[in-house]
């Protein structure tokens, strides 16, 4: 917006702000941009797996229990002992860093079904601890606690050789963060993924934090029933290639088990799953994120409230509507582009609050400032309409005219015009009468001058100075001047009728048209100048409107005047006329019909 606000807003721009900082407090405190922030960050984790995917120096094997496995092994999965106990045995052929099972054993005995199940399934289990650390899943019931694995099998897996299968999902179910303040009052719980970060790193402290899913999805997983046939078969060579030295984990990739909405789709081998994976590769992700890098760790709100407030100061730039958009776009483009950097680097900056605040502050900036404006237009048009034409109002206020002194050369139709006989008529008048009479008079010309267009110049007692073409440029400015006489005259009719009947004597004027260039603009003094034109043009109209009384006609116009209104009707040509101060000049007159 052109015009700008300077000390008025001043009260008003220091509450808008504080106001601002309110707003942006709240924004800091309140849980409605968290849904904002988690589908940006989840935007983030996608956009950097495409284009910057983060290498993988230590990856988890998973073991899947898919449609394949169920078909071979016919038992229910309570009493799949058999099966467990040979992939634990091929766990201890091939050494892998850790076994966890994202997989619940059963909570007593099924040897009175199946004789010798337990059996086979302890075996396995104690060949697995001896060559390599095991982590047992467990789950929890309904009400919350977790649910009992019969003793002889956890016994088997060894001091801290369980955790639990919970997550923490966010309130939109989807799990981003890991860590295992998981009790009821928040008292840490032992997962899954930190035991097995624990038996590989026995010092290791899991930290809480965001899961990494800039890490490539995996591949592909091993079948369950693979991994078994080997075992039966003491395929080491498979079974080393496959598992030695790396963390495995078990557990169901069936299409409708265990599913979990995730930010990306965590299972290559799935083309669309709508990023719903199986539980068992959030425990993966968990783990490759704790293995390589760590986990993304959240910037500190401090650091986040400082760059809202550094951005709330977007509130002191009066900038132009469109200007501000540019600004809006590229604040949030500089964010955006701060935070993928950040979380490049394993920090998670929060920025939608930034954002917010930004933008609020420029539109809550550009709003209060067209209020501003709007208000300043009015008392300006309020304390100057009467003082200046309303184009001249309009280009003032919309700034497109220049308070400088000086002026511009411009094609303008000039248009004088005054009362005949206006000092004998005055001695028959009080003061009173004669202002009273020249204010009707100028609220009905002035009105026709205005209406096509024309800029007042100024008053001369009671002659008048109007200008066609400028401040608003015309390519034939003679024609609405040539309008605005007809109108005058026209409007001068009705004066007289209602003068009649009050018993005032009729008046009447003479108006001179001259179009050519002059010299337009500011004319004065720095303390006091008024818009006005001066040049030839304008003196050639003001001999014409002089003409008026001698020739007989209300209304005389050059012979460029005739031209440009190309052959405009009822125009008498009235010859060469000499005029004073200056060479003659081609006259025309004109009547309305009703005095033809």
């Amino acid at each position: 917006m052109p015009f700008r606000a300077t000390t008025f807003g001043f009260p008003s721009l220091w509450a808008g702000y504080g106001l601002l900082l309110a707003l942006a407090a709240m924004l800091l405190c309140t849980p409605l941009v968290r849904p904002l922030e988690s589908g940006l960050l989840d935007a983030q984790q996608r956009l950097l797996l495409r284009y910057a995917p983060q290498p993988v120096h230590k990856e988890v094997v998973v073991v899947g229990i898919d449609q394949a496995t169920l078909q071979q092994f016919a038992e229910p999965l309570a009493l799949w002992h058999s099966h467990l106990g040979s992939f634990f045995r091929g766990m201890a052929l091939a050494q892998p860093a850790v076994v966890g099972l994202d997989l619940v054993l059963p909570n007593r005995s099924f040897d009175a079904m199946l004789p010798g199940s337990d059996l086979q399934l302890l075996r396995g289990l104690i060949m697995a601890r001896q060559r390599t650390p095991l982590v047992l899943g467990v789950s929890v019931d309904d009400a919350g606690q977790p649910r009992p694995i019969y003793p002889p099998f956890l016994a088997m897996a060894g001091s801290g050789g369980s955790g639990s299968l919970l997550l923490a999902p966010d309130a939109d179910h989807v799990v981003r963060r890991f860590n295992e303040q998981l009790g009821e009052s928040s008292e840490p719980v032992s997962t899954l993924a930190g035991q097995m970060l624990r038996k590989i790193k026995p010092r290791a402290l899991p930290q809480s934090g965001l899961i990494n899913y800039a890490l490539p999805p995996l591949a592909h997983y091993i079948p369950l029933q693979q991994v078994t046939a080997w075992a039966e078969a003491g395929d080491m060579v498979h079974l080393t290639q496959a598992f030695a030295g790396k963390p495995v984990l078990l557990g169901s990739v069936l299409p409708l088990d265990d599913r979990l909405l995730q930010p990306v789709n965590l299972a290559g081998w799935e083309a669309d799953n709508g990023r719903t994976v199986p539980g068992v590769l959030v425990h993966a992700q968990i783990l490759r994120s704790l293995l390589n890098g760590g986990l993304v760790e959240p910037v500190a709100w401090g650091w986040i409230a400082a760059l809202a407030g550094l951005c709330s100061l977007l509130w002191f730039a009066p900038l132009r509507l469109r200007v501000a958009a540019q600004v809006a776009l590229a604040v949030v483009l500089l964010l955006l582009v701060l935070a993928v950097g950040a979380l490049q680097q394993g920090l998670y900056l929060a920025v939608v609050v930034p954002v917010l605040v930004g933008l609020l502050a420029l539109a809550g900036r550009w709003t209060l400032s067209a209020v501003l404006e709007k208000g300043e237009r009015r008392r300006l048009r309020a304390a100057f309409a009467g003082y200046v034409s309303p184009l001249v109002m309009q280009e003032i206020v919309q700034g497109r005219l220049a308070p400088a002194l000086g002026g511009e050369l411009r094609h303008v139709c000039m248009l004088f015009a005054d009362i005949r006989g206006f000092t004998s008529l005055s001695e028959t008048l009080s003061a009173q009468q004669v202002l009273s009479l020249l204010n009707r008079y100028f609220e009905q010309v002035n009105l026709a001058i205005h209406d096509q267009g024309g800029t007042i110049s100024c008053f001369m007692g009671d002659g008048i100075m109007a200008i066609f073409g400028a401040p608003q440029t015309l390519a034939a400015p003679s024609v609405p001047a040539f309008a605005a006489a007809r109108a005058m005259l026209a409007a001068l009719d009705k004066l007289n009728a209602a003068l009649q009947t009050e018993g005032t004597p009729p008046i009447a004027i003479g108006i001179g048209l001259h179009v050519g260039d002059a010299i337009v603009g500011h004319l004065g003094s720095q303390a006091r100048h008024d818009y006005s034109a001066i040049g030839d043009a304008v003196n050639v109209a003001s001999r014409i409107e002089g003409l008026t009384k001698d020739l007989g006609y209300p209304l005389l116009c050059s012979q460029a005047v005739v031209a440009e209104l190309a052959q405009f009707p009822f125009f008498t040509d009235l010859g060469v006329q000499a005029v004073k101060g200056h060479t003659p000049v081609h006259v025309w007159g004109w009547k309305p019909a009703a005095t033809l």
